[in-house]
């Protein structure tokens, strides 16, 4: 369907559109960590909806969104070739295939918004933003779903990022997109309405979301908690003859006497993947920690195995040195953790990341809450799984906090472990609960349920951090609502407007 009705812009030609598209989609990538340039990030995407309104087809808007996404993904997730270049002979020349595939192919949602939008003759604009966001709700569920990098998350250094505490991500998304229709629109033709439209949408994020912030928490007689961080590098972690000095550091850490003076921790965490064997034959390991705990608990992650599968687990050891609940991590890492289609794949001998754990990791069960005795409850999270806001909020109950234990190693030193990082920070303020994060290179962290990063390590530092456990905040708008209010919201919304089309068209 065309647009080139009276009224409508001119539209560019293709040796125009696309790079710009591309240049868009590169400034909206500035937001994401370790730039943050949120209003770099904000003027992409008012340029992208601009020139959406320039598409003469649906063809060409779906180009258009194609080379956005494009630009986004490629730029904000160049950290997806690190993991293959842990082992360069081996999988390093799948990174260029790992990163062109997995921007291309997360555009492509993008490209389909675009589409979409463009088959209406009226309210092109409304019906991108709906579509736009329909895509991105989507991305966060189809093949066992992807929500890095959301559109409302380019407001994460911002005060606006607290609206997740009401509206969700996908809300916010929705809000986001909505504001930059209206600049673009204020772009085209500036008038006092329409400059004053995004100006007015701008403060209502920004102010609304300040307003939203909770106050700082008196952690005055909270126990305390000790994150553990060995900084093992991944291309070493595994080596026979460092494993004994990453395990000694993390005894000596955990043994250390407090650096205040204060009382020793009431827990301690290790990271994913801490302990260098498998569970079952970690009695004598889980011994040494224990001495080294002096009868606090620990969690751990450890890898075991039930003699048919393997799994990425956290096991929590209590002051004697038995395992009192163990915890498998469900939300795996496709190609990382597991094959999809692994018969196919193995017929051109490609196993991807997987193959590191004997072929792929089995799923645990679904989310779990572990009880931690006087600190409350807990919902583990191993490494990916703090990505997804949905996991969080299917928890058999509200617990007390969120834990992570990550291994960012995978993703280098440039942007990987700060966006992890920040996604982790957006889950507490979601649902208005303090998150533990201990990551074997960094950045460790405690954060509180206003997404406060009270105390942290840096990233490529060994170490340990003590702090305070800050208390859960009241429960969230979005911890009771979830996603689903915005998909009935979408599919009323797009019917609407399909529907106006209709009598339009007659």
């Amino acid at each position: 369907m065309t647009d080139t009705a009276p009224g409508r812009p001119r539209p560019l030609s293709r040796w125009m559109r696309l790079p710009l598209a591309l240049v868009f989609g590169v400034l909206m990538g500035l937001g994401a960590a370790p730039y943050d340039l949120w209003y770099v990030a904000f003027a992409g995407l008012t340029g992208i909806v601009w020139l959406f309104t320039r598409s003469a087809t649906s063809a060409t808007a779906a180009s258009t969104g194609w080379a956005f996404g494009l630009g986004f993904f490629g730029l904000s997730m160049g950290w997806i070739v690190e993991p293959f270049f842990v082992d360069a002979a081996e999988t390093g020349w799948m990174a260029p295939f790992g990163l062109i595939g997995l921007a291309g192919g997360l555009a492509l949602f993008w490209g389909l918004a675009f589409w979409g939008a463009a088959q209406a003759r009226h309210h092109r604009t409304a019906k991108l933003v709906l579509w736009w966001s329909a895509a991105e709700l989507a991305r966060a569920y189809v093949l066992t779903g992807f929500p890095w990098g959301l559109v409302g998350y380019v407001w994460e250094p911002s005060p606006a990022i607290q609206w997740v505490s009401v509206i969700g991500p996908h809300g916010l998304t929705l809000a986001t997109l909505t504001a930059a229709a209206l600049a673009a629109r204020a772009f085209a033709a500036p008038t006092l309405r329409t400059l004053a439209a995004p100006v007015l949408a701008l403060a209502l994020l920004l102010g609304g979301g300040l307003s939203l912030t909770p106050p700082p928490q008196d952690l005055t007689g909270r126990p305390g908690v000790r994150l553990i961080q060995p900084n093992a590098a991944q291309h070493e972690k595994w080596n026979r003859d460092l494993i004994p000095i990453f395990f000694q550091r993390q005894l000596d850490f955990t043994a250390a006497a407090p650096a205040d003076g204060g009382p020793r921790p009431s827990l301690i965490v290790w990271p994913e993947t801490a302990v260098p064997t498998l569970l079952h034959n970690a009695s004598g390991v889980f011994a040494e920690i224990t001495e080294a705990a002096q009868g606090a608990p620990v969690i751990v992650g450890i890898q075991r195995t039930d003699g048919v599968g393997w799994f990425n687990s956290l096991a929590v050891l209590d002051g004697y040195g038995d395992v009192a609940q163990v915890y498998d991590k469900h939300h795996l890492v496709p190609f990382g953790e597991y094959m999809p289609a692994a018969s196919l794949f193995a017929r051109f001998n490609i196993m991807g990341l997987a193959a590191r754990a004997e072929g792929g990791y089995s799923a645990g069960p679904g989310p779990q809450i572990i009880n931690l005795g006087p600190l409350g409850k807990a919902l583990p999270l191993i490494c990916y799984e703090a990505v997804f806001p949905q996991d969080v909020h299917r928890a058999p109950e509200r617990p007390d906090v969120l834990l992570q234990i990550t291994n960012d190693a995978w993703f280098g030193t440039r942007s990987g472990p700060y966006q992890h990082l920040a996604q982790a920070r957006i889950r507490a303020i979601e649902q208005g609960l303090p998150l533990l994060r201990a990551a074997n290179t960094g950045v460790s962290a405690v954060i509180d349920g206003g997404g406060r990063i009270l105390a942290a390590l840096p990233l490529g530092e060994a170490g340990y951090l003590d702090a305070a456990l800050p208390p859960p905040l009241r429960v969230t708008p979005y911890a009771r609502t979830g996603d689903l209010p915005w998909l009935v919201l979408l599919i009323a919304a797009l019917g609407s407007l399909f529907l106006a089309e209709s009598r339009k068209s007659r």
